[in-house]
């Protein structure tokens, strides 16, 4: 279901709910640059299926409401445009108004895809919101290799994704040793989503299955 948040800053932002409004457990879904779509609501429902209550806010309402996109060229273009618009410090403020609307009590996780996946990333550096973090693929995570993980944290590279070099993965590894970081052999950018053409359906098969685990093993 569609709800509404608000921020700390008094930002008012749409959000896609879904699962049990009374789990011990809860995420927060941080999008791909595509928008709260079809995409990212079907992986919110495959986590309440699982028993979390999820909450995905729409990151691009700071810019432009309503964004929904698909894969193609154009599509990739305005997704990074609109997110070039969008100040990180911003995220974190949809982020944690995100986290404040699961079930009170519920041992809180936030899991994120392609830009979300470095959102992901800040939720676990820069608030104390989350008791543990999963980014697939996050762009940004290199560029903050230093910040230190406040809860436990997971993240997931496709080996041959032309906009993460193994040299930033690499990186992100002698700067966390403490962090489990999982690399793809043959997969690209955005190998967990089943409408782009690098979707890998073993490699997001897999990713599932440890971000699963890590959830289970930290939420309880």
């Amino acid at each position: 279901m569609d709800i509404e948040l608000r921020a700390e800053d008094g930002h008012a932002l749409a959000a896609y709910a879904a699962g049990p409004r009374d789990a011990k457990r809860g995420l927060v879904v941080a999008q791909e640059i595509f928008g709260v779509n079809r995409h990212m609501r079907r992986v919110c429902d495959d986590f309440a299926a699982q028993g979390y209550a999820v909450v995905c806010p729409a990151l691009f309402d700071r810019t432009e409401r309503g964004v929904e996109l698909g894969y193609a060229p154009e599509d990739v273009a305005r997704g990074r445009e609109l997110r070039g618009k969008v100040d990180p410090a911003s995220t974190v403020l949809d982020v944690r108004a995100a986290a404040a609307a699961l079930p009170s009590g519920a041992r809180r996780g936030v899991v994120g895809y392609c830009w979300g996946g470095t959102v992901a990333w800040h939720g676990a550096t820069r608030t104390n919101d989350f008791d543990a973090a999963v980014g697939w693929y996050g762009g940004g995570i290199a560029a903050a290799k230093d910040e230190m993980p406040l809860c436990p944290a997971q993240l997931h590279f496709g080996e041959t994704d032309a906009s993460i070099p193994m040299a930033d993965v690499d990186a992100i590894r002698a700067a966390r040793p403490d962090v489990a970081v999982f690399v793809y052999p043959g997969a690209g950018h955005g190998f967990g989503c089943d409408e782009r053409g690098s979707y890998s359906a073993a490699d997001a098969a897999l990713a599932r299955r440890r971000t699963l685990e890590f959830f289970e093993r930290h939420l309880g």
